[in-house]
């Protein structure tokens, strides 16, 4: 399990203040928030319990374009052109019409963050009291505070729903050194009873495992199977509960992005995309706030417009999860893959699919540096 290395000690200092922006976490939303802050004249304090890049929770990959358009490639350990789907009974190989890219976690943070001229320190949010959030080392206050802390949505001032009642699914997944072609998923009762399992190659590691849509399922064991059915060491592990239900983006004057927002796809449980998708628009709007050109009322209410306008894909998403729970128990799950298996349907539907948070909107971005806006001046 990582090992926290926040400051300690003499080290821990009080930290405390007034703030323009507060961003309460350091992961792919919060980076994409601060990123989108850059050059705005704002001071701008990110905080988080670990230090950037410290703690993966997930298989890291991505669509190629994002990481593209993100100035991220250097991040990138390996693209893929092709799906692997495995049965019980058979095997298909889709070529997508969209690469998909598994990526170092602390490399792409740093690079991130680079694009960013926040301020970054250590501090466990603890909660918080009206605009003043309280840490382990003080407490800050700012109008504008963002939660990307993750599914515990520590801001809110609602009760929270801890699993396995709450509406998120679970995943764990082992890192063991070895190198493989295909990325590849398992729709397969003998792992899983409903939800899937992955092995996703990242240069000289195998992220292997299994995630389940129904947190009381216990997925330790089936990853551990799942390890050796493929001669590889259950070593290096990581887990985290997944939400798969949106949330919503604002409450009492905070925005929420990230899995704070449940800005998580179901039924693939792709969040990273997502999480920089959302981190992005409410950076932007942000923007706006902190150069006069909004107030912080309509920032709200025009983020979780922006939201709310992608719910019916989460919503339709979430109905193909519930099918895919069901379907996965059963002979016609092959035969359902059999049919889907023509190439003009995978076009259209991954381009759909795609579509729900398209990489272009990074292009966008009065931040991205000259990468990014070399990238817009060619695609305009």
């Amino acid at each position: 399990m990582p090992v926290r290395a926040t400051k300690r000690g003499a080290a821990r200092t009080t930290l405390s203040g007034d703030w323009d922006v507060l961003v309460c976490g350091g992961s792919f939303a919060g980076l994409a928030v601060a990123r989108e802050l850059a050059g705005s004249g704002a001071r701008v304090l990110m905080i988080d319990r670990y230090e950037l890049g410290e703690r993966q929770t997930s298989a890291c990959a991505a669509p190629t374009a994002w990481l593209e358009n993100l100035g991220l490639q250097a991040a990138v350990r390996q693209t893929f052109g092709a799906l692997v789907i495995h049965t019980p009974t058979r095997t298909f190989r889709w070529a997508l019409p969209w690469t998909f890219s598994t990526f170092d976690y602390p490399r792409l943070c740093a690079l991130l963050f680079e694009q960013c001229d926040a301020r970054f320190e250590t501090a466990k949010v603890d909660g918080r009291t009206g605009h003043t959030v309280h840490t382990d080392r003080g407490d800050l206050t700012a109008p504008l505070i963002v939660d990307a802390l993750g599914w515990r949505r520590v801001l809110s001032t609602a009760q929270p729903i801890q699993p396995p009642e709450a509406r998120l699914s679970r995943g764990l997944e082992v890192h063991p050194p070895a190198g493989a072609a295909d990325l590849e998923l398992w729709l397969d009762p003998k792992y899983v009873r409903s939800g899937y399992s992955w092995s996703f190659p990242a240069g000289d590691e195998i992220r292997v495992g299994v995630g389940s849509f129904d947190p009381r399922d216990h997925v330790k064991e089936p990853t551990v199977r799942l390890a050796g059915d493929l001669g590889l060491d259950a070593v290096r592990y990581q887990g985290n509960w997944i939400p798969h239900q949106m949330r919503p983006a604002v409450e009492d004057g905070i925005f929420f992005a990230g899995d704070s927002a449940g800005h998580c796809l179901p039924t693939t449980a792709e969040g990273i995309r997502t999480a920089l998708y959302f981190g992005l628009a409410c950076g932007r709007e942000l923007r706006h706030v902190v150069e006069g050109r909004q107030a912080r009322e309509q920032a709200l209410e025009r983020y979780a417009a922006f939201c709310d306008e992608k719910l019916y894909a989460f919503r339709w998403l979430l109905r193909v999860q519930h099918a895919v729970g069901r379907a996965i128990r059963r002979p016609a799950l092959t035969r359902v893959l059999g049919a889907m298996d023509r190439q003009s349907f995978i076009d259209w539907s991954f381009a759909h699919y795609l579509r729900i948070a398209p990489p272009e909107f990074a292009l966008a971005s009065p931040a991205g540096g000259p990468r990014a806006a070399a990238a817009h001046t060619a695609a305009a």
